[in-house]
């Protein structure tokens, strides 16, 4: 065997491989979001159903924890809703990196029945799923932290807070109602597309940050966040000691006479806002990524 026979073993024996560390590219995120599209309507209908109920969880969490870090602010509003915006992210954080099935999120995966990767019948099937068990979430932990005893923090200023931001909920106008839903679930979609971008968890951590923060900040509507505030401000509303709280920081009387289950919630909430995040989700961030990097190219 020659020395240039042995050099080329040596140099082959003893390469370095070659580790990419760059963001994965928009053509390529496209293409993951499609694979994932696959994946997820392929998970049987009770794993789906789990998932879900997780990720209504972790929302409530996340919300909770943004109600706790702004309940005492009284000036620099738009600082204190961007400390809140921050704070809620740790929902999509857990959602994206511990695995979950977020509604709001999944309209992403139109994509994967854009490109014809699934079917109608897939997708619909998913997102009908996740919005069941997101809402289920939502409630138990509306249960936990009613009994946790949490809201009476701070002379009940913590369960005045959650009074008054859901009283303010179901009092926003229809068409206010559903263009703060298009835009929350926009943001939504943009963060969860940013993180196919990332190769690592703090990657997804950094994506998400901004993109969620500013839904919260900009006090845009997330149907699986309203899950639970709203009927957590049902809960609280009868109390006293937070009734009295609340209208203090309220300087007068309160009324709470939309704040109901069914009207002010499902009705003059929920329902206009569920119709936002879907467009918001499915035609201006699932359809236009599509239409970029999907769509069959005819030259």
């Amino acid at each position: 065997m020659t020395d240039a026979q042995n050099s080329g073993i040596n140099t082959q024996e003893y390469a370095i491989p070659v580790i990419e560390i760059d963001a994965y590219a928009p053509a390529k995120m496209a293409d993951r979001v499609g694979q994932v599209g696959v994946a997820k309507s392929q998970l049987s209908t009770l794993t789906t159903f789990a998932l879900s109920i997780l990720a209504g969880v972790f929302i409530a969490l996340g919300m909770q924890l943004s109600m706790l870090v702004t309940h005492t602010a009284t000036s620099n509003y738009g600082l204190n809703q961007l400390v809140g915006g921050v704070a809620f992210t740790l929902a999509l954080v857990l959602i994206v990196i511990a695995g979950a099935e977020l509604f709001t999120g999944n309209c992403l995966i139109a994509m994967s029945f854009m490109a014809r990767k699934i079917t109608g019948k897939d997708l619909a099937r998913n997102l009908i799923i996740a919005f069941i068990g997101n809402f289920i979430g939502a409630l138990t932990l509306v249960l936990w932290i009613y009994n946790s005893n949490q809201w009476t923090i701070n002379n009940h200023l913590l369960g005045a807070k959650i009074v008054l931001a859901a009283n303010d909920k179901v009092n926003i106008p229809f068409g206010a109602a559903f263009s703060r839903g298009v835009l929350c679930n926009a943001l939504v979609c943009l963060g969860i597309w940013l993180c196919y971008s990332g190769r690592s968890n703090m990657d997804k951590i950094l994506a998400l940050l901004w993109p969620i923060s500013c839904l919260i900040a900009c006090g845009f509507e997330h149907c699986v966040v309203n899950m639970w505030l709203i009927p957590m401000g049902l809960v609280l509303k009868g109390n006293s000691a937070v009734l009295a709280a609340a209208e203090k920081v309220h300087e007068g009387k309160l009324d709470l006479s939309n704040l109901t289950f069914f009207k002010g919630f499902l009705i003059d909430n929920l329902f206009p806002v569920v119709l936002g995040n879907l467009f918001g989700g499915i035609v201006l961030i699932a359809g236009v990524y599509w239409f970029i990097y999907l769509r069959p190219s005819k030259k």
